[in-house]
């Protein structure tokens, strides 16, 4: 089996077989294909080349997947990848309940066999956002084995977790496996002393398996005393050749004050306290450790020290200064390496240093020396040119570090700079820190989850929850709690600060009875590992999930994303008043009434019939009157700046020559910038002079004009008192139903892309059509509540009323509602982050929906082109039933060939959008 992303090799051939009943552990850093080789075993990922056969079932196969899947479990890599952080551990399990085809009953027995097991009973109404690490780890299994797998596949299940969580992690694993002792488990892990526990063992590096067999087999094999040093051994040779292994040299005492200091730092984040009065004196030189799990307060401790982030309480002191953000002098003595790579992807190395330089103020003549030093200090001279995000991992936190330094820093903050890199670029990277602190004195504060790496400091902290709970010595901090490791010291101190000590065998005593209870319990006696229970018509069987449509599993994704809805007040107010807002300003904005126009008049004549000429225009509601007009150069300052739309100018004499029936000539000068309202002004003015014309007529023969043959009388058959209004108005309706449902929709499968979760529907049962249908359910109801709120507006406020049928006006909301939120689903399936989405499907109603759905112009004016866009869009079917309804008394009768080409929408963008959502990753 091989696997390639784009030019990168994840997987080499591969051939591997792995027996039933027994738990494998895959050994390795990041990018060696660990992860890759999982998801092609559970079906996550698209197998490319070769064969996957899981459970007897071909994972090329989508049928034969589609069976084999609930019976395997997969938890994907990072805590709580395959949760939802806004719902609660209860509602968690019961989503994946749901998944599975069980039932009310038979959820609440698994789920409180559960979590009475992994100990997660007393916080079934947390949010799983506001759990622990190794709580949520713990809550990520109980979602995996809700059904029963044969096969738990766990990628990096315990990164980041406290020794403790993932002590009693391990230890919940082993009481599984003796309930189940047919299933099979598959690990793979950062972490080598847990590897041990392993029953078999698969290194792994550049997407080749190096060597597989027992711990105690590697060992022998390579003649080492641990597994990273077998690791290593197995590397290829030209890899470890230069390879030494580290020797840390003593701390020379320096009389020198300390280099940080903190008393009392304290930081909350409204209710949550971060970081809990930590106290701690680095002194000069020293390298001093931070242990502790992700969320603890390590990154939040670090960030105050730095003065990137203010201290609710406490102070700090760096080289006995207070420390302040602020203080450009103290940034330029303090270099900070952050957890995640934070250099600029898109620049070379070489650029990369140069830039970092430049903001530090290097003056320009040591800048290329200084780069050029650490190039060689660091071994970047053969990647200088290549891009940082081509780089691989291990050098990539290497120019990380050359960054962070790059200006002479006295005091060194990295932030877990080691987290996933092999063993050898670890050492080397901590040579470098050790040159840095005993060769030119710099402070070294460390942050780190691995205890082999914190045995190797001057100094560690032990932090959790917020709290230091000792500092000292490695040595001095095994030799407190009487124990060989450090790492059983950590536990140790974990215990005691959680008061776990005292109960911890009875909970795990009482773990193992009930999570025997929970397995043998639920569907499956002990040593039998494939029962098949019959199915029922709904393709759910009580254990097992076939194929075929499920209600059930559909409305797990409907009630999922209608919590999410309703826990996101952000979203909710911009769905509801949104439209509050949106409609009285497109309502009242939007109007093709060409009234109140200002004008002047530049009368050059000042006679009584000039004067009887300008009261026409006075007297017109189409016209506003402003002050009259001086001179030429008042005349085109006042129409540029826009203060006049008209001007009328009456030249001298226009009275003498009127009296004498001759002709006189009238000047109407328009701004014509908009040529839609320039013509309409033409036309008000040209009506407004006929009208004079014929009373001046009257008024001098007593005789009205010659009437033509024949006389054109005008009649509105709608909206007689011809007002725009009554048009805008469910043309807003149609605007805002096609822009805010498709909007909301378009985050629903993007978020779920973007945070992890849409391995739920590569893992399990679900198929593309529920899940699809599932998320859209939601926003159909919010979209229909949008247009009540909308009706409800135009009826009260706006005072246009439904003179058709208002059943039709609902059924076509209904049909438009599900074709816009359809196109927000179909964008979501294929675009990859949020922002696309959003940006995709805002151009994607609005542009077409103004300008080919018939409110600008009739569809029956546009050209060949636009005209045929107008015939495949929504809206222009909607804003005919929408306008038909409100304006023109129409009923069923009137509008059904827009009610077929609207329920048209539905197949086929559902279809679409299964054709453009893949079932696995690739």
């Amino acid at each position: 089996m091989s696997h390639v992303y784009g030019n990168t090799q994840a997987l080499s051939e591969i051939d591997l077989t792995l027996s039933a009943g027994r738990i494998y552990g895959f050994i390795g850093p990041d990018g060696v294909g660990k992860s890759t080789l999982l998801g092609l075993i559970a079906g996550a990922r698209e197998v490319q080349s070769g064969d996957v056969t899981t459970l007897d079932g071909d994972m090329r196969n989508a049928r034969e997947r589609s069976r084999t899947s609930p019976r395997i479990a997969y938890m994907p890599q990072g805590l709580g990848k395959n949760l939802y952080m806004d719902l609660t551990v209860r509602e968690n399990l019961e989503f994946f309940g749901r998944l599975f085809g069980q039932k009310k009953s038979e959820r609440k027995q698994r789920i409180d066999r559960l979590v009475t097991a992994t100990g997660l009973a007393p916080f079934t109404k947390r949010p799983a956002g506001n759990l622990s690490g190794g709580m949520k780890q713990k809550l990520g299994l109980c979602c995996a084995l809700i059904h029963d797998p044969d096969i738990l596949i766990l990628d990096e299940p315990t990164t980041g977790v406290d020794p403790l969580s993932r002590q009693q992690f391990w230890d919940l694993i082993n009481d599984i496996r003796q309930s189940r002792p047919t299933m099979t488990v598959l690990v793979a892990t950062a972490y080598m002393d847990e590897a041990s526990r392993f029953d078999h063992l698969i290194a792994m590096n550049d997407g080749v398996i190096l060597a597989q067999g027992s711990a105690q087999h590697l060992l022998e094999s390579t003649d080492t005393k641990n597994l990273e040093a077998a690791f290593i051994a197995l590397l290829p040779e030209d890899q470890r050749k230069d390879h030494q292994e580290l020797v840390i040299p003593p701390r020379p005492q320096s009389g020198d004050k300390p280099a940080i200091e903190a008393e009392g730092l304290t930081r909350r984040f409204g209710d949550f306290t971060a970081v809990d009065h930590v106290s701690f004196r680095i002194e000069k030189g020293e390298i001093f450790g931070f242990l502790g799990s992700n969320g603890c307060g390590k990154t939040t401790t670090m960030k105050m020290l730095t003065g990137l982030l203010p201290a609710s309480e406490g102070k700090a002191w760096l080289f006995g200064e207070p420390s302040s953000g602020k203080d450009l002098k103290m940034r330029e003595r303090v270099g900070y390496m952050s957890q995640a790579f934070s250099l600029y992807a898109e620049l070379t190395v070489r650029q990369n240093l140069d830039l970092h330089a430049r903001l530090f103020h290097l003056p320009k003549d040591r800048v290329a020396a200084r780069i050029d030093d650490l190039s060689d200090q660091f071994g970047l001279s053969h990647y200088m040119d290549d891009l940082a995000e081509k780089l691989p991992l291990g050098v990539r936190q290497r120019l990380s570090l050359a960054v962070a330094i790059i200006h002479s820093p006295e005091i060194l903050i990295l932030d877990e700079p080691t987290s996933g890199v092999d063993p050898i670029a670890r050492d080397d990277f901590w040579q470098l820190l050790i040159d840095l602190s005993r060769k030119q004195g710099v402070t070294i504060f460390i942050s780190t989850h691995f205890m082999n790496e914190a045995a190797r400091c001057d100094r560690i902290s032990l932090m959790h929850a917020g709290q230091v709970l000792d500092s000292d010595t490695p040595d001095a901090l095994r030799e407190k709690r009487g124990t060989e490791t450090l790492e059983e010291a950590f536990i140790a101190y974990l215990k005691e600060a959680t008061g776990a000590q005292e109960k911890a065998d009875d909970q795990i005593s009482q773990n193992n009875d009930d999570t025997t209870l929970s397995l043998a319990g639920t569907g499956h006696s002990k040593g039998n590992s494939d029962p098949r229970p019959q199915s029922n018509n709904n393709g759910e069987t009580g254990n097992k999930t076939v194929p075929g449509f499920s209600p059930r599993r559909l409305w797990a994704y409907s009630l999922r994303e209608t919590m999410g809805l309703l826990r996101d007040p952000i979203r909710l107010v911009f769905a509801l008043l949104g439209t509050l807002i949106l409609m009285p300003v497109f309502g009242l904005g939007i109007t093709f009434d060409v009234e109140n126009l200002t004008y002047a008049a530049l009368d050059r004549d000042q006679t009584p019939e000039s004067r009887t000429y300008l009261e026409g225009l006075a007297g017109s509601r189409y016209f506003t009157e402003k002050a009259p007009i001086r001179n030429y150069d008042e005349m085109e300052r006042r129409i540029k700046s826009g203060e006049l739309a008209l001007v009328v100018e009456i030249p001298p004499d226009f009275g003498h020559k009127l009296q004498q029936g001759r002709t006189p000539e009238i000047a109407a000068t328009i701004d014509g910038t908009m040529p839609f309202r320039a013509e309409t002004i033409h036309g008000y003015v040209q009506g407004i002079h006929q009208k004079y014309v014929a009373d001046h007529a009257l008024r001098e023969t007593g005789n009205t004009i010659a009437p033509l043959p024949a006389s054109i009388q005008t009649r509105y058959r709608y909206n007689q008192d011809f007002k725009s209004i009554y048009a805008i108005v469910p043309s807003v309706i149609a605007l805002l139903l096609v822009f805010i449902p498709a909007v909301l929709m378009a985050v629903g499968v993007v978020r779920e892309k973007e945070l992890g979760s849409i391995t739920n529907l590569y893992v399990t049962p679900v198929s593309r059509f529920e899940f699809l249908l599932g998320k859209q359910i939601p926003y159909i109801a919010l979209g229909m509540t949008n247009f009540a709120l909308m009706t409800f507006l135009a009826i009260v406020a706006f005072g246009v009323p439904v003179k058709g049928s208002f059943p039709a006006l609902l059924l076509g909301a209904f049909l438009f509602v599900v074709s816009t939120t359809g196109l927000g689903l179909l964008i979501s399936s294929f675009t990859k982050t949020q922002i696309a989405a959003l940006f995709g499907t805002a151009i994607a109603t609005m542009i077409p929906s103004v300008m080919f759905s018939g409110m600008m112009q009739p569809i029956s004016s546009l050209e060949a082109g636009p005209r045929v866009l107008s015939m495949i869009i929504p809206t222009s079917h909607f804003m005919t039933i929408s306008v038909g309804t409100f304006t023109k008394a129409l009923g069923f009768m009137q509008l059904y060939p827009q009610f077929l080409i609207l329920a048209l929408f539905f197949p086929v963008l559902t279809g679409l959008s299964m054709l453009l959502l893949p079932r696995q990753e690739r």
